[in-house]
């Protein structure tokens, strides 16, 4: 599999319909992903961990490297993900940027060897003042390596998204 160059992504098309679920009820005939912690409490914390959110952090902090279009998420920004000897093409589909809920959601590009979406945000829940990472996706097998792969990919995928959680 060639490894595309970030300049190659802009024409590409996203490799799946349903653009824009992880922010409601994710799609049926997708393996399923929601991982969710405590990382602190107040106002300050959730800020400082939104800015590292938005600022590719998650990924980064959970050992990926991350090559993008632009220093901070923005919808339409491209991004090369690499976490050992696999990178993964996406693009930012949409940002959330609510006063208590701070974000973005990418999708998969051809060269994925999944096909969906991955949502990485923080919140701010006020009644106890604790701020959560949350990581939302959802995924099925675009690659014949990764189909061959099966429960193990689920598994990697899992374990990655408990990683990017406890990054921020």
């Amino acid at each position: 599999m060639r490894r595309r160059a970030l300049s190659d992504l802009s024409d590409l098309p996203l490799t799946y319909a349903e653009v824009g679920a992880t922010a409601g009820p994710l799609p049926a005939g997708y393996h399923h992903v929601h991982e969710s912690a405590a990382i602190g409490h107040g106002r300050t914390r959730f800020e400082e961990a939104a800015a590292a959110v938005m600022r590719w952090g998650m990924l980064r902090g959970a050992g990926a490297r991350v090559e993008a279009t632009s220093e901070v998420a923005a919808v339409g920004s491209e991004v090369i993900v690499t976490l050992g000897p696999v990178s993964v093409p996406c693009r930012v589909v949409y940002v959330l940027d609510d006063p208590d809920h701070r974000g973005f959601a990418y999708g998969t590009l051809p060269g994925h060897a999944e096909t969906g979406e991955e949502l990485f945000a923080v919140r701010y829940d006020a009644a106890d003042d604790t701020v959560y990472a949350e990581v939302t996706a959802f995924s099925r097998h675009g690659a014949w390596w990764s189909r061959l792969a099966g429960p193990l990919t689920s598994l990697v995928q899992h374990v990655v998204s408990k990683r990017y959680v406890r990054a921020v």
